[in-house]
C-alpha cells in the first residue's frame, strides 16, 4: 500500500443511497395477522436472580402493536412485564393463562420448555 492513501473514518463502500435517512435503516417488520403467527410461551429463571419470568416469543408485529399487546397481557395477568426486541416478558409463571388469552386472540400458541 502506498503512503499516499489517507485512512478516513468514512464508509469504504456504500451500496445504496444516503445513510442519514434513519427511517429507511429501521428494519421493517411485517404486521402479520395473529392466525399466521406461531407463538411460544416459556417460563424461565435463568439470569434473573431466581425470579420466574414468562417469556413469549415468535411475534411478527411492529413495536407499537407489541406494546399494546404487552399492556393487555400484563393487565390480564395482574403483573409487570417488559418488551425486549420481539420478545415479551411477563413477571411470574403465567403460562396457562397466557396460553388461553393469546389463543382467544387468534394466535397459534404452544408452551415450550419445562
Amino acid at each position: 500500500m502506498s503512503s499516499n492513501h489517507k485512512q478516513s473514518k468514512s464508509m469504504a463502500y456504500q451500496e445504496f443511497g444516503d445513510t442519514s435517512n434513519s427511517e429507511a435503516l429501521e428494519r421493517s417488520v411485517p404486521d402479520l395477522p395473529p392466525q399466521q403467527q406461531n407463538i411460544r410461551i416459556q417460563a424461565t429463571r435463568s439470569g434473573r436472580k431466581g425470579k420466574t419470568v414468562t417469556v413469549i416469543t415468535g411475534f411478527q408485529h411492529s413495536p407499537d402493536t407489541l406494546n399494546k399487546l404487552l399492556k393487555q397481557l400484563k393487565s390480564q395477568c395482574g403483573s409487570g412485564g417488559t418488551m425486549k426486541e420481539d420478545t415479551l416478558e411477563i413477571q411470574g409463571d403465567h403460562r396457562q393463562k397466557l396460553l388461553k388469552v393469546l389463543g382467544d386472540l387468534g394466535y397459534k400458541v404452544k408452551i415450550s420448555g419445562g
